[in-house]
């Protein structure tokens, strides 16, 4: 129970050491996106009737009114505009993509062009008990102050396309982005188009109604204010665009006097390793300095901490670098990386000269280049690793012609690759006499968890088929061992220039090829990791559990034996049974 327990706070300690001021950005953004959708769609029931539009804004208001919404709400508004202004001093290159300093003006530019309006409404609401709903705020940009309208429509669209981009650039990576993005693309574009006529019929609406009664019953006092109290929140409003263009002045002169004094401190060379050398400031990170001297270094985040193909291996002395940082070392962590001679080139800010050479070839994931598919350029999921090897293949060959033993290997392979390929799996790489499928590629958790148990069923069943076809040229059957285990890995394309290949690299890969090893200790045909077992809905009892120890591997791990493969199908059937 206290191992658990430790595990646990162990697991919570690892978890809060990988969050960085993007995920704080990442959250308070979709907190004020879903607020914008919510202000759009209420916008575009002006397309229906001032009724409509009324009684949509009753549930807005009553939703993002309610006090916990409300604290996060405004917490999240002051948490992105200040993490808005710190990566503009923070942010040193922009060369990774135009779309990045695009989506930080148009976010620093959001402020200054709704203040008036939030303090105009909200603010006067709290002060003045004002009640500024759509017929008042409708009535001051249409028939008071007309000139306000291509503002407006300047700021919902500044707002929409910087809302779009960031969610952009957080879901792209993602598994189902590919699939979901045609969908998105059609809300990106419909729910703003629809806003806007919304927001022009309601208009138009409002000017057809015009008249001294109906003025006199949504323009009095009691719900716009008096002039005294517009002034006063005139007033405040240029307080807050004066103290925001302050923040935004301070954080240039920051810029202006951080590069000036990195001048001061001195210039340190950092040689790639290959002959060339670059000069630059102190305060750059490795990441920063190759971009700014147009040296190609492999980036696919973008230098955001988000994956680790800009790792570099220093060259000697590592000792006087700087500590790597929590979010540093929380992503090296994950990659399995304890080498502390291999840093993230963009987290690392070195203090003296240093040599390294790059870890990735940047000219397959340059910075700043673009691929269609981000699969293969890399990308983090989750997936079923089965690995499978050949038993007694070095024997096979003795006393074989070399031709003949690859012909056995091939048809071994061949068994097993067919296995694979007719329970949904994917072969990927062959080592020898061995192999390694994927399944979770265009599925489900739980149902790549199943493929690969009737995937491994399958592959004895093949080889029986083999083994009875081959008896005659075979002293003894052919044997294998099949290890299983899942987890979140890397899938990309890796090698060099022409010989790429598509494949899964992470600790959940390597553990289901010490599995397989395992079965020979096991005398059994498959190991399975207990995570696949509870994936894939199998019952706890339904396979005798071990406690064994991982080679490269901290702690121990639950796995589950299977002396007969044959026996897995019905197992999964019998829980598919059940759960219906």
């Amino acid at each position: 129970m206290d191992r658990v327990a430790t595990l646990s706070r162990e697991r919570l300690t690892t978890s809060l050491r990988g969050i960085s001021l993007r995920q704080v950005r990442l959250v308070s953004g979709v907190v004020l996106f879903a607020y914008l959708v919510s202000h759009f769609l209420n916008h575009a029931l002006g397309n229906i009737s001032l009724e409509a539009l009324a009684g949509g804004v009753y549930l807005h208001t009553a939703f993002w009114q309610f006090l916990p919404v409300t604290i996060l709400f405004y917490t999240a508004c002051l948490v992105h505009t200040g993490l808005g202004i710190w990566a503009l001093y923070e942010r040193r290159q922009f060369r990774w993509k135009a779309i990045e300093p695009l989506q930080l003006a148009l976010g620093l530019s959001i402020p200054m062009l709704i203040i008036a309006h939030i303090i105009g409404v909200r603010l006067g609401q709290t002060l003045y008990g004002h009640e500024k709903l759509y017929p008042q705020v409708l009535f001051l940009y249409w028939i008071w102050a007309p000139w306000r309208i291509p503002m407006m429509l300047a700021v919902m669209t500044i707002a929409w396309v910087h809302g779009c981009i960031g969610l952009y650039l957080w879901l792209r990576m993602r598994s189902f982005y590919k699939r979901a993005a045609p969908f998105l693309l059609a809300a990106a574009v419909l729910v703003p188009t629809l806003s806007m006529l919304g927001f022009y019929q309601s208009g138009r609406m409002v000017i057809d109604n015009d008249s001294a009664e109906w003025r006199a019953e949504t323009q009095s006092q009691r719900l716009i204010g008096t002039r005294a109290e517009a002034q006063t929140l005139d007033r405040i409003t240029d307080y807050f665009l004066f103290g925001y263009f302050g923040l935004i002045g301070v954080a240039l002169l920051a810029r202006g006097a951080r590069a000036i004094n990195e001048r001061r401190r001195g210039m340190i060379n950092l040689s790639y390793g290959n002959g060339r050398t670059v000069r630059v400031p102190r305060g750059l990170s490795v990441l920063e300095a190759s971009l700014r001297n147009n040296v190609p270094h492999a980036s696919v985040c973008g230098g955001r901490a988000r994956c680790s193909t800009c790792r570099i291996r220093i060259i000697g002395d590592h000792g006087d670098l700087p500590e790597p940082s929590q979010r540093e070392a929380f992503v090296l962590g994950r990659v399995g990386t304890p080498d502390p001679s291999i840093r993230l080139a963009c987290q690392l800010r070195p203090d003296s000269d240093i040599s390294f050479f790059q870890l990735f070839l940047p000219h397959t994931m340059s910075a700043d280049g673009h691929e269609s598919n981000p699969t293969r350029i890399g990308q983090e999921r989750y997936l079923v690793s089965l690995f499978v090897d050949m038993r007694g293949s070095t024997k096979l060959a003795e006393k074989r012609l070399p031709f003949d033993t690859v012909f056995i290997v091939n048809r071994f392979l061949g068994a097993v690759s067919q296995a694979v390929i007719e329970s949904g799996g994917r072969p990927n790489q062959f080592v020898g006499d061995g192999m390694l499928a994927l399944f979770g590629l265009a599925c489900s958790r739980q149902e790549a968890c199943r493929q690969v148990l009737r995937a491994a069923a399958l592959i004895a069943v093949n080889v029986d088929e083999l083994n009875k076809f081959l008896e005659h040229d075979l002293r003894e059957p052919i044997r294998f061992g099949i290890g299983i285990n899942g987890g979140e890995v890397i899938v990309g394309d890796i090698g060099y220039r022409d010989h790429m290949v598509f494949t899964a690299l992470g600790d959940p890969v390597n553990v289901a090829a010490r599995l397989q090893d395992m079965t020979k200790v096991l005398s059994c045909e498959v190991v399975i990791s207990d995570e696949v077992r509870a994936t894939a809905g199998l019952a706890e009892d339904a396979l005798p559990a071990q406690e064994v120890e991982i080679r490269g591997r901290n702690e121990p791990m639950i796995v589950r034996a299977v002396a007969d493969a044959r026996m897995l199908p019905a197992l999964v059937n019998e829980e598919q049974s059940a759960a219906a």
